[in-house]
């Protein structure tokens, strides 16, 4: 039986964007696998609210989920082959050619790096040229759009928090494009370019080009939707003395204050240090872990 997202997050169909935000916060606190290791159950909890949030928070997300379902957010789902489907299209034509643009776009699909040229900025990685697509059901009176094409590109942690630009260019040719990698950008988002997919059959439109965004783990920071954890180790002194100590951020170090008599486990919150998107802004959490000398 397919997941109700807006049961997962406790929230009314007609919710806020920002009751939806207050819902998976609070949810994230409650089951985030740090507070409750081992607990496998809570840890299947804890992904399938992310989930739920992940598409409910994005606007096209959630106009798909709402109108579709879980199908509406499958790799390769034709929206509008399937209104098409729903309700008749135009008389039959021939096939339409695929067009190409050559201006700047949000990251999208079936791209490799162009000549011998780094990524611009950010450190994303090789974008991966498998590529495949799904076949569009067509009708015998009618025009059916052409099937979408998935690819993938690998991303850094933090150049998928800061966002960042690079030149790409078609596998199959073409001219040279500027890719650009939006601010908190999470592991398995997907953008969209109109038009850049397989040639519609019987006149229809191409496709659509889709690419998944897959982020690398970093080795000191953990991602909770647009919240960051990261363990720092203090000595026994600081610990029970009260220090000021530095911590990384994605921003940069910052100086944050152990309190006397603090316990290792504990953890103290920064407000807005986490992920930036949009007008959305999480928290960073530090979590204090005490290192006896050797």
């Amino acid at each position: 039986m397919a997941a109700d997202f807006y049961k997962e997050l406790g929230v009314a169909r007609g919710a806020t964007d920002d009751e939806i935000k207050k819902a998976y916060r609070k949810l994230a606190g409650q089951l985030h696998p740090d507070k409750n290791q081992g607990d496998k159950k809570i840890e299947a909890r804890f992904k399938n609210v992310n989930r739920a949030y992940q598409a409910l928070s994005d606007k096209e997300k959630r106009g798909l989920y709402d109108e579709f379902g879980e199908e509406g957010l499958r790799e390769g789902f034709n929206s509008q082959a399937a209104r098409a489907y729903r309700s008749g299209g135009a008389g039959p034509s021939n096939y339409g050619p695929r067009r190409r643009s050559s201006s700047t776009m949000n990251v999208e699909d079936l791209f490799s790096s162009s000549g011998s040229e780094p990524p611009a900025s950010g450190g994303i990685g090789d974008l991966f040229g498998d590529l495949f697509s799904r076949a569009g059901r067509r009708g015998s009176n009618s025009g059916m759009k052409g099937s979408d094409i998935a690819s993938e590109v690998s991303v850094d942690f933090i150049s998928a928090l800061r966002g960042a630009e690079l030149k790409l260019r078609l596998q199959d040719g073409g001219d040279e494009i500027t890719v650009r990698v939006p601010p908190g950008a999470g592991d398995g988002d997907k953008v969209r370019i109109a038009g850049q997919g397989a040639p519609g059959a019987y006149g229809g439109p191409p496709g659509d080009l889709l690419l998944s965004i897959r982020v690398a783990k970093h080795p000191h920071f953990e991602r909770a939707g647009l919240d960051l954890y990261l363990d720092l180790p203090i000595t026994v002194g600081e610990a029970y003395r009260g220090a000021k100590v530095r911590v990384p951020t994605p921003d940069g170090p910052i100086t944050l204050t152990v309190p006397k008599h603090a316990q290792s486990g504990q953890i103290a919150r920064l407000k807005g240090r986490g992920v930036k998107r949009k007008a959305e802004m999480g928290d960073m959490y530090v979590r204090f872990q005490i290192k006896l000398p050797v």
